[in-house]
């Protein structure tokens, strides 16, 4: 939380600070992709920590995660929300909207806004492409609920959010 995602794509750096992510850790967790083991769509969460877990929902919005731990535990943090920094006009015309509040607030649209898709799926977090960066600001309080959008698991408290932000999914 409080950190910058940086996706430098096609001649383009866009960025935003991390206001909302959502954690899925390992076989135990009904919610996560890995639950019924390895598969070709979820295999990058079986491996290294720092590469991005890509994927393709309701057959039209891409999410990022974070792959978290050692290789062989399945385990990824969903971005959930963005504060929009850098590449603001491209992202209104991505998203065809104009309240910066709307660009990024939900995982979809953060992919959507910042030209997230499966090309970037096992990327290295720390790479050229995208990363993610500390600038040196303070966080501010972080606040912990109930998963969004899932049956199983939802009650764990596995979401977090910047409290004094406008930008996220849903407080």
């Amino acid at each position: 939380m409080g950190k910058y995602l940086v996706v430098n794509k096609n001649g383009k750096k866009l960025s935003g600070k991390i206001v909302e992510a959502e954690a899925y850790i390992g076989l135990n967790d009904p919610a996560s992709h890995a639950y019924r083991g390895m598969t070709q769509r979820n295999k990058i969460m079986f491996g290294n920590p720092g590469y991005a877990y890509v994927y393709l929902t309701y057959g039209m919005y891409h999410c990022l995660n974070f792959v978290t731990q050692r290789k062989g535990f399945p385990a990824a943090v969903l971005i959930r929300a963005l504060e929009p920094k850098t590449g603001i006009e491209i992202m209104k015309q991505r998203r065809k909207k104009e309240r910066i509040e709307e660009l990024t607030s939900g995982p979809g649209k953060l992919c959507l806004a910042m030209g997230i898709n499966r090309s970037l799926c096992g990327a290295s977090l720390c790479g050229k492409l995208i990363y993610v960066e500390d600038r040196g600001e303070r966080k501010g309080e972080i606040v912990s609920t109930n998963r969004i959008g899932v049956d199983q698991g939802k009650e764990k408290k596995w979401r977090f959010y910047l409290k004094d932000t406008s930008f996220v999914s849903r407080k």
